[in-house]
């Protein structure tokens, strides 16, 4: 078990105090935080060991939790990489992508891993359909929440559409060419509805919806490739697959039959996947874990953060 420490015990930083504390993975050693009354009031309600000092908190564990505002994000993870400290960071990496690219360089250079917290990434209806998506040429993404005071400080692309920047990403192999977007600041000083299109060199096109001011919530993206359409709720965590094949020369009568205008017949089926119950943060965490001491790549790894941000940023610049 890795002794683990929690940076920041704000609404997040309380869930990942939880997880860790269940985990067989981890040997929860305590926490940090910047506001002292906040830290006594957790440690006093839910008994984990509140740490005086950021410096002993990281001389005490083996792996960092950093769950503070991302401002923080870059001084955290340099005092914990010069302690000789595994970091788990959450998204964004940094507020920069210099200060994400500082912070790699530091990992690779004191052979330490890291491993940035883009949750959608377990969430158990994307995992049930990853395997399926294959070179999509068209993904289109909602993200919609009601409004909350606690993400409005930063924009509503580092909000909520780099988790849906970093799927789309990751199931892209290949470079994003050209971006634009528009976005509405209603509420907040910066955006809170934006709309992004993302251009791949191999063709493939992105379009992202992202809002913070909606009347209902919204997590959904839609995969379009050869012969196949899938789409991903993972705010249900449901998730549908319809594929297409070579229709049978004697079709039954209850097949479904499409025939296009030059006489080439597809049969529809649905192919929906089962899909296994999990908390997908644990499972973030805990495969950190093996990442450590397997010495293995974590699944989402500070480049692909980094890359997320990257995006993120352009987008942002375009408004």
């Amino acid at each position: 078990m890795l002794n683990a420490g929690v940076l920041g015990a704000g609404h997040l930083g309380k869930i990942h105090l939880r997880l860790l504390n269940q985990s067989n993975k981890y040997n929860l050693v305590g926490f940090y935080d910047a506001d002292e009354e906040n830290g006594k009031k957790v440690e006093a309600e839910f008994g984990y060991k509140f740490f005086p000092t950021i410096d002993a908190l990281i001389d005490a564990v083996d792996m960092v939790d950093i769950v503070t505002p991302t401002l923080s994000h870059y001084d955290c993870a340099k005092q914990a990489i010069a302690k000789g400290k595994h970091i788990f960071i959450e998204k964004p990496i940094t507020n920069t992508v210099e200060e994400a690219e500082h912070i790699r360089e530091l990992l690779a250079e004191n052979k330490l891993r890291g491993q940035v917290g883009h949750v959608e990434r377990f969430n158990p209806a994307f995992l049930a359909v990853k395997d399926d998506i294959n070179s999509p040429m068209f993904i289109e993404t909602h993200r919609l929440a009601e409004f909350n005071p606690r993400g409005t400080d930063v924009p509503v692309v580092l909000d909520l559409m780099i988790h849906d920047i970093d799927i789309v990403l990751s199931i892209v192999k290949s470079k994003v060419k050209h971006v634009s977007a528009s976005g509405v600041s209603v509420i907040s000083d910066t955006p809170d509805i934006a709309n992004a299109r993302l251009e791949f060199e191999n063709g493939c096109v992105a379009n992202l919806t992202a809002s913070r001011i909606s009347l209902k919530k919204m997590r959904k993206a839609r995969f379009f490739q050869k012969d196949a359409y899938i789409s991903v709720d993972f705010l249900t965590k449901k998730c549908e697959v319809v594929k297409m094949k070579d229709a049978p020369e004697n079709p039954g009568d209850f097949d479904m039959i499409l025939q296009n205008a030059e006489g080439v017949k597809k049969q529809i089926y649905f192919d929906n996947p089962e899909i296994a119950d999990n908390n997908a943060i644990l499972d973030e965490l805990e495969t950190f874990a093996d990442a450590i001491n397997n010495n293995t790549t974590p699944v989402v790894t500070l480049h692909d953060g980094t890359e997320a941000l990257r995006v993120a940023n352009q987008i942002i610049n375009c408004f």
